[in-house]
């Protein structure tokens, strides 16, 4: 387990703690530590007919569904090299890939705290139009709510403000226990069926790509898919 990933295992209980203690009684905080989960050794190479199955959730995509290319992204919005891809790498991919249409790009959930299963829920809870911005927005703005000493609600809140949310719609969403166990249900299968045990991991049509992946490792997984006939 990485050093990141050591530490945001040891800071669940700390957040749900915090979390819980402001009040809002959200589901994602009282269901349990998002630990280590029973998986499969991570795979190589997964069904892209598997892959595409969902577990009751929309998918949060861009770019034509009838892409020849469909890059799948499991991620946790607490999880820094998560924030670092989607800041350095992802407007590459997106300007290169997404807006000329070449690709579809979807990103799922598989948040490794409760913290990051809160923040999950906030996305979806904004709406379709909304949820690809929101995500963006946590993302670049990470430090601000995920590592901070204390109460991280407020500053979720500020943030969700951007998008809509009322205090009411707010603390609606983070009780929404249907919505939390659906979250969870995808990440579990991500674990269990694809092997997927750290964040960021990619699957370019079921080839997985995982680890610090760059500009090129996403060139020399796509390129050679969008040439052939």
């Amino acid at each position: 387990m990485s050093n990141e990933a050591k530490r945001l295992s040891a800071l669940t209980v700390d957040r749900r703690t915090l979390l819980a203690g402001a009040g809002i009684g959200a589901a994602a905080l009282t269901a349990g530590s998002f630990g280590v989960i029973a998986q499969k050794s991570p795979a190589e190479e997964v069904s892209t007919e598997e892959l595409m199955k969902t577990q009751g959730l929309t998918d949060l995509g861009l770019g034509p569904a009838d892409a020849k290319v469909t890059v799948v992204e499991y991620a946790s919005l607490t999880c820094g090299h998560c924030a670092r891809f989607h800041k350095n790498v992802f407007p590459k991919v997106k300007k290169k890939y997404i807006d000329t249409g070449k690709i579809r790009f979807i990103i799922r959930e598989f948040p490794l705290d409760n913290l990051a299963a809160a923040a999950s829920m906030l996305t979806r809870c904004a709406g379709d139009d909304k949820a690809y911005p929101l995500v963006d927005t946590l993302f670049n703005t990470q430090e601000n709510w995920a590592y901070t000493k204390g109460n991280a609600v407020p500053a979720l809140f500020e943030i969700t403000k951007q998008a809509g949310f009322t205090k009411e719609k707010f603390d609606a969403c983070l009780k929404d226990q249907k919505l939390l166990e659906k979250l969870t249900a995808q990440r579990t299968r991500a674990a269990e069926v694809f092997g997927v045990n750290a964040t960021p991991t990619f699957f370019v049509n079921g080839k997985r790509l995982s680890g610090n992946v760059g500009m090129k490792q996403f060139e020399a997984a796509i390129d050679p898919l969008l040439a052939k006939s």
